[in-house]
């Protein structure tokens, strides 16, 4: 993908990226920081905060926000999480270095962005006692594991842009990378992909978007046993 590239400022202050040539933002123009927090944080992680422990894949690492901010949440939370985010095209430094997401977020420093933001790809590390990450870079399609996870932030770019990415097989291999019970969140409402999930064999639930979108989406991979308490 061309990666002709500018930094906008959302909404809600917090900055994304602007891809002219597909006329495509990685966050809300409504709030980057705001969405992320809605779509994965709130409705993701926080759906299983009961959980002492969580492993969450994310398909589309992109700035580093949804991690970053799981990473918060579990300093707050002391929920161990260990994180593998998948990238086809990672950032050059003084590109995220731009995004700024600390200082937006209140925070004294911007050092717990950057060792994420910095850490090497193809490598577990130990960014705290309760946060381990993983950075592929790699696409989606050539990506294989036999890894099994309680969470998935998709976070692809939407399907105007790169339709395959939300396709039946890809459905179906989030499907399989989940553990039974697990959960895929992502700000994707659309009907034919909603379609898609629930033929992969998801449970599918609309819920309420972040501001200026209507929806989001849910899917679990449930059983009759399946409970958020």
């Amino acid at each position: 993908m061309n990666k002709n590239i500018e930094i906008r400022t959302t909404k809600d202050g917090s900055k994304t990226i602007y891809l002219p040539d597909f006329d495509e933002n990685y966050h809300s123009f409504h709030g980057a920081i705001q969405e992320a927090n809605h779509v994965f944080i709130k409705n993701g992680l926080d759906f299983l905060m009961h959980r002492d422990s969580i492993s969450i894949f994310e398909m589309g690492f992109g700035t580093g926000l949804n991690a970053f901010l799981s990473y918060l949440r579990s300093k707050d939370s002391n929920q161990v999480i260990q994180y593998v985010g998948l990238e086809a095209y990672p950032l050059d430094k003084h590109i995220y270095s731009e995004m700024a997401y600390s200082r937006q977020l209140g925070l004294v420093s911007e050092q717990f962005y950057f060792d994420l933001m910095d850490a090497k790809w193809g490598q577990f590390i130990d960014v705290s006692e309760n946060f381990q990450l993983l950075k592929i870079k790699s696409s989606i399609e050539e990506w294989e594991s036999d890894q099994k996870f309680d969470l998935i932030y998709f976070d692809a770019f939407g399907p105007r842009v790169q339709t395959e990415m939300w396709n039946l097989e890809i459905m179906v291999k989030m499907f399989k990378l989940l553990k039974t019970n697990g959960v895929l969140v992502t700000y994707c409402a659309q009907g034919q992909f909603k379609r898609n999930l629930k033929e992969a064999g998801f449970e599918v639930n609309s819920l309420p978007g972040p501001p200026g979108k209507r929806e989001m989406t849910r899917a679990i991979k449930i059983n009759k046993n399946f409970t958020t308490n």
